[in-house]
């Protein structure tokens, strides 16, 4: 089946951007699998990525989607660069408002059943969400080596010397 990635993709962004949950019906399977960093297990069902974005629309009551590059599609797959724009005016993932714009660049994997979304992966870097919240602590600065220490990333054992010392190999 060819996809006709253009429209089904341009929907889709037009139900993110339009704060439109209802419209995700007309783009996704009913049985829809769809995945992003912010959820640990996959939402299933396309009713639980309404009450999804929902959620991230009382958290970013601006949130925009727009293309980032062009889409490719080969069979019943298609792959669209993404970016998400939107300003932080409610609590999301444990995090209170800050006030402060997120831009992420994002990609979303999607497989097509039947010239509809059944499933959707979007990957990004939560990370740099983080960072960009003040959640995080800037890449290069004194918090994100404090950060990396305790996480064990970076964190070097020093050389003693004499420490090996008189021991040898059998």
């Amino acid at each position: 089946m060819v996809v006709e990635t253009e429209p089904l993709i341009d929907a889709w962004e037009a139900a993110w951007s339009g704060r439109d949950a209802a419209a995700f019906r007309a783009v996704c399977t009913g049985d829809l699998h769809y995945e992003d960093p912010l959820d640990p297990k996959p939402l299933l069902g396309v009713q639980l990525l309404e009450d999804r974005a929902v959620r991230l629309w009382q958290a970013f009551p601006d949130l925009r989607i727009e293309s980032a590059g062009p889409r490719l599609a080969e069979g019943d797959h298609i792959a669209a660069p993404i970016r998400a724009v939107g300003t932080h005016r409610g609590s999301i993932a444990g995090i209170p408002a800050t006030g402060r714009t997120v831009s992420l660049h994002a990609v979303c994997f999607c497989e097509v059943r039947h010239g509809l979304l059944a499933r959707v992966r979007t990957f990004y870097d939560l990370h740099d969400a983080q960072v960009q919240l003040g959640a995080a602590p800037e890449p290069g600065s004194t918090g994100e080596r404090a950060m990396r220490a305790i996480l064990g990333f970076g964190l070097r054992a020093p050389k003693l010397p004499g420490l090996f010392q008189g021991l040898q190999r059998p």
